[in-house]
Parts: C-alpha cells; sequence; structure tokens
C-alpha cells in the first residue's frame, strides 16, 4: 500500500513538474560582435530573458535548425567563410561540441529539409544554389554535394516537406525558381525552372502554407507579397500579388538594390522576412525602413491575403521567428539594442509588444527552439 501511495506521490509531481520543464529559447545571430546571443522566452507571459552569448567566430549572419531540432547552423560571411553548428542542449539552451567546415560561398540564407539528409545555402554574391550533406551526427560534411547557378543575386532557398522540391528567391531576376532535389543532393529544373514576380520587385524570402498548397514570396524592392499555387507536381503558378502595407503611410519610394558602398539616403521600401504561424491562419512581413511588421489573415480555401494592420518594431528588421505554438512573435532589429516579443491574438492576428531583452550589433536572424 505504501509502495503504491509512492508512486502515485511521485506521478502526481512528475504530471505537476511537466509544464515548467517546456521551455522555449531563442538565437538571435549578431553580426558585427560574432556572437550568437542566447535567450529563453516566458511561454506563458512572452517575456524574453537574456541567458548569454555564443562566440561564432565571424559575421556571424543566417541560421538553421536541423530537421530534429537538436542542432543549430549558421553561416559566417567574413573570411574565412566557414558553416558552424552547435549541438543545443535542450534543458538550458547552451550550444555545444562546436564544428565547422568551409564554406564554398558567402550565404545569406541557409536552410535544412526535414528529412534531416541536407544544408542548402542561398548566395547573393556567388548567384548559386549550394546543398551540403549532414552526417548521421549532425555535423555539416564538405564539400557541397549539389550546385545550381541561379542568376543574379540568390537570396534564399526552402524545400518542401517532402524534400523533393527547392524554392529560391531570386531577387536579381524578379524569379522564384523552382528546382528539383534528388536523394544525392543534386539539383535540376522544375518544368521551366522558374516562375516570374512583378518586374524590379526583387523576390527575397519565401515561405511554403503548412498544407505545402502555397507559397508567399516577399519582393525586398517592391515590398509585393507574391501568391503562388503549388501543383501536384511542384511547380509554382502565380494567384495573387498583394501591395506593400506601409510604403503610402511612410512615403517610401520603390526599393533599389543594395550593394555593398549604397549610400542613398532616399526612404525606399525595403522589405526582409516573411513567416506563417504554424496553424497557417496569419502570415507576417517585415519592412526595415518604416521599422514595421505588417500582418494579413490567409484565408483557408483560397490563401489569400487580408491586411490585419502594421505595427512598429525592433529598428531595422531583418528577421523575425514565430514559436511552435503559434503565440509568439520574436523580432530582430539591425539597428536596435533590444530584441522584442510580441503576443499574436489568436482571433485577430494582431500583435501587441510585451517584452525587450538586450540585444548586440546588427542583430540579425532569430530561430526559435521549443521542447
Amino acid at each position: 500500500m505504501k509502495k503504491t501511495f509512492q508512486i502515485a506521490t511521485l506521478l502526481t509531481a512528475m504530471a505537476l513538474s511537466a509544464p515548467l520543464l517546456a521551455k522555449t529559447f531563442v538565437y538571435v545571430s549578431e553580426a558585427d560582435d560574432g556572437t550568437i546571443a542566447r535567450y529563453v522566452l516566458d511561454e506563458q507571459s512572452g517575456a524574453l530573458q537574456l541567458l548569454g552569448r555564443t562566440q561564432a567566430g565571424g559575421k556571424v549572419m543566417p541560421l538553421a535548425l536541423s530537421a530534429d531540432h537538436q542542432h543549430l547552423y549558421a553561416a559566417i560571411r567574413s573570411k574565412p567563410l566557414q558553416l558552424v553548428s552547435w549541438q543545443i542542449d535542450r534543458a538550458t539552451g547552451d550550444l555545444h561540441q562546436r564544428a565547422e567546415v568551409p564554406a564554398t560561398a558567402s550565404y545569406p540564407y541557409i536552410s535544412t529539409d526535414k528529412q534531416g539528409r541536407f544544408l542548402l545555402g542561398a548566395s547573393y554574391d556567388g548567384d548559386v544554389v549550394h546543398v551540403y550533406r549532414l552526417a548521421k551526427d549532425g555535423k555539416v560534411i564538405a564539400p557541397p554535394v549539389g550546385s545550381y547557378k541561379t542568376g543574379h543575386a540568390a537570396h534564399s532557398v526552402i524545400v518542401d516537406d517532402a524534400g523533393k522540391t527547392a524554392y529560391v528567391g531570386n531577387l536579381g531576376t524578379d524569379r522564384v525558381l523552382q528546382l528539383k532535389l534528388n536523394e544525392e543532393g543534386e539539383l535540376s529544373a522544375l518544368g521551366n525552372g522558374y516562375v516570374k514576380t512583378a518586374d524590379e520587385n526583387g523576390p527575397r524570402h519565401s515561405v511554403l502554407s503548412p498544407d505545402q498548397r502555397y507559397l508567399y514570396n516577399v519582393g525586398e524592392m517592391g515590398g509585393i507579397i507574391t501568391q503562388f499555387r503549388r501543383e501536384p507536381s511542384g511547380e509554382l503558378v502565380k494567384v495573387s500579388e498583394t501591395a506593400n502595407a506601409v510604403a503610402e503611410e511612410y512615403k517610401l519610394q520603390h526599393g533599389r538594390e543594395r550593394p555593398a558602398g549604397y549610400s542613398d539616403t532616399t526612404p525606399r521600401i525595403w522589405s526582409a522576412d516573411i513567416h506563417l504561424t504554424p496553424n497557417g491562419h496569419f502570415l507576417y512581413v517585415t519592412e526595415r525602413t518604416s521599422s514595421t511588421v505588417s500582418g494579413y489573415r490567409v484565408d483557408p480555401h483560397s490563401g489569400k491575403l487580408t491586411l490585419i494592420g502594421s505595427w512598429p518594431v525592433e529598428k531595422q528588421p531583418r528577421s523575425i521567428a514565430i514559436t511552435a505554438d503559434g503565440k509568439w512573435l520574436i523580432a530582430s532589429g539591425e539597428k536596435s539594442a533590444v530584441t522584442g516579443s510580441y503576443a499574436i491574438d489568436a482571433k485577430s492576428g494582431s500583435l501587441k509588444r510585451v517584452s525587450e531583452a538586450p540585444a548586440g550589433k546588427d542583430a540579425n536572424w532569430v530561430t526559435v527552439v521549443s521542447n
């Protein structure tokens, strides 16, 4: 009887403590400091707390997670160009067992497939996408096993859930490339290899809807969100275009490509990131000149976007991320001294700022890991 009581007591204690063990960690690359800031996010209040910083070994920018969320990857864009990986301590958020390999190009965007086979990098400077194989222990294996010449200014690459199709935002050609990804990591054109966006829109980042029916791409220079329908083959068909939400309010001129040494002081559209909530109900994009995030309601049938509103966030927001429960949005600012967290209203999709924590110089990429 006593033993039964002890077991029951232990099980009750475990059940009560289970929510306390659930943690969400936030990682933000700080390019000019060469560090990755580590935060813990309170899943009830949205409060952010800085845990510490991890040295990255150079100008660290894009981050990506392994499919099992056990490893964090980063691209170093200062010389020597590198791809760095760490094992994530899921109890403390610490980054351990650093490993690095030479990168074949400078990547402003990296991503992984859901099968845990590959890490892909899009190179703006090199006009190329590379595919690296991942070892069983999560480390990157160099050199790349796949390569595809993209045309001028490849700015992102994502892979569908099936791991068979890759999509590249090609800023300099106003194209979203559609590519086949085979089991060996080789890339080849799917259909004619691309679809067009509006002229001089500058396709930047893309996101796939959770049901994989639609792809949304935001243009850096035009700020237009282009919606594409995915065919069973993975090929894209343009459905609609949604104009930039803040250009008129902030009197922004059409954007321009910004190479090294860019010095134009005219306020121009300069869109950056795009993300969907995990349930696919809301979509958010960042605009750096106005330092805003705009939100849209997504029609569950047609995928059409309806503007909810726009909100001021951290100064010059390059990146945002949304937690796995869809309750919180985290925003970094390239010219902000803090990283901010925002509550997402489950019914309206509106954002409300709830917390901030210190950020380093040129806070860049945001990645979220939930237990």
